[in-house]
């Protein structure tokens, strides 16, 4: 994931920062509790293609 690029991207329903998950392949939103994919090395930032993070995910 570029650098510049995640350093502008935002949550698209609370426009807060999104941390980047490398193993996993998604970008976090801790406010909204959702992981958006990035496929390709392109992030889908459509919130029906997000997941909710589990109760664990959220704490850490």
């Amino acid at each position: 994931m570029d650098k510049k690029l995640l350093e502008i991207l935002a949550c698209p329903l609370c426009k807060s920062d999104l941390k980047y998950d490398k193993q996993k392949q998604e970008l976090i939103c801790k406010n909204d509790a959702l992981a958006f994919p990035v496929r390709d090395g392109i992030p889908v930032m459509l919130e029906n293609e997000a997941r909710t993070l589990s109760s664990e995910e959220r704490l850490g």
